[in-house]
């Protein structure tokens, strides 16, 4: 049955991109795939005479994923048209006979642990979200993968660096820490969250603060994104290596990260000028890093955080009790409406109106996903440093 699908893989793509001498020659692919239509109708084309069921499958729902199946046309191309879609980037892949596929005629992918995924964007106009997150004719920000020492780890680390476009290396900068995911790495909120482009265009329209954004792998076993340290090219699962243990916990470790930053980039170097802000267990380390350095950030921004309480732990209430004394500019909390970590934020959310800590909360629809954080990221760049 294997042999059967790598066959049918084989004669599709084949018959889709034609021989590799083709190509050289600049022959382009028999299809194009997708098509996005000035309406917001979004057409997907995918060549293969031998198929006997095609569909897509994508995130083109406000909550659910939805499946199209693709109607075989005259010559063998499979094709269905989506409805209107909202401005939004979206990610999608095939269904060929039961295997799924990414589509070959759409360069553009993502890696989601070890999930890839096409990519398209739809835009409707100046100020939406499509717009939003794709490249357009501003000035640009470098985003460099950088090594540095984590001697609380005893490892060289990787992490990426946005530096914005009027950073001279004279001028000084606040800088934001933006944490990744369960499964994620150093390169998540670069390729999935649109990290980026959210800031050159944010910062072009001038509404949010030029900032250095620093994006660090979060897991303390893993030196870096797969592939790229010396432990090759394992399988991305999420959990790799955890069983080893690691010498200290990320939050533990994380002014190794900071000290770096401030020593070799033109840093503003003190609370006012810094936050710190992450998805999932990238919100859960935020959790904990402000109650381990209540001093050194100013601002801390929890999204689908899996901030885990420690009930009725005298610790834990002192170390609350010390940051919110501290008076933190912003503790801000958003999630989604289905995010399977909403009761563990209600549950912070009542200890906080309980002790009368303010913070602030957002919420909207939709639950764990990319979609999400990259609406998280944008607007907590735009409360910050002002």
């Amino acid at each position: 049955m294997a042999h059967k699908h790598l066959t049918l893989l084989a004669g599709c793509l084949f018959a889709a991109l034609g021989s590799l001498a083709q190509q050289q020659l600049g022959q382009r692919s028999r299809v194009q795939s997708p098509v996005v239509h000035d309406d917001g109708t979004v057409t997907f084309n995918f060549f293969c005479p031998s198929a006997q069921q095609v569909s897509v499958r994508g995130d083109f729902e406000e909550i659910h994923s939805k499946t199209l199946p693709m109607t075989r046309q005259e010559g063998g191309v499979w094709t269905v048209t989506t409805d209107p879609l909202n401005p939004e980037l979206y990610s999608y892949s095939l269904t060929v006979d039961g295997q799924r596929f990414i589509d070959p005629a759409n360069s553009y992918v993502n890696r989601d642990i070890s999930t890839l995924s096409n990519i398209f964007i739809v835009t409707n106009y100046a100020d939406d979200r499509g717009h939003l997150y794709q490249v357009n004719n501003v000035p640009h920000g470098t985003l460099s993968r950088v090594w540095y020492d984590s001697p609380t780890l005893g490892q060289q680390r990787r992490m990426t660096v946005y530096l914005p476009a009027a950073y001279d290396g004279k001028k000084r900068f606040p800088a934001m820490y933006l944490l990744h995911g369960h499964g994620g790495d150093e390169t998540s909120w670069g390729d999935l969250g649109r990290a980026s482009q959210i800031m050159d265009n944010l910062i072009a329209e001038g509404k949010c603060v030029p900032m250095i954004v620093v994006m660090p792998n979060g897991n303390p076993t893993c030196n870096a994104a797969p592939g790229w340290w010396h432990e090759g090219m394992y399988t991305p699962d999420g959990n790799a290596f955890n069983r080893r243990g690691a010498k200290a916990t990320m939050e533990e470790s994380f002014m190794d990260i900071v000290r770096f930053v401030d020593s070799h980039y033109r840093t503003i170097a003190k609370r006012s000028a810094r936050a710190v802000t992450g998805l999932s267990m990238g919100g859960g380390h935020t959790f904990g890093i402000s109650r381990l350095y209540p001093d050194v950030f100013d601002y801390y921004g929890l999204q689908s955080a899996a901030a885990r309480m420690q009930k009725n732990d005298a610790k834990f209430d002192e170390q609350m009790a010390r940051l919110f004394a501290s008076k933190p500019k912003l503790y801000w909390i958003a999630i989604g409406k289905e995010d399977f970590l909403m009761q563990m934020n209600n549950d912070l959310r009542t200890y906080l109106d309980a002790h009368q800590y303010p913070y602030e909360y957002y919420e909207n629809d939709g639950g764990h996903i990319w979609r999400n954080w990259r609406i998280y990221l944008t607007l907590f760049a735009q409360k910050i440093f002002k």
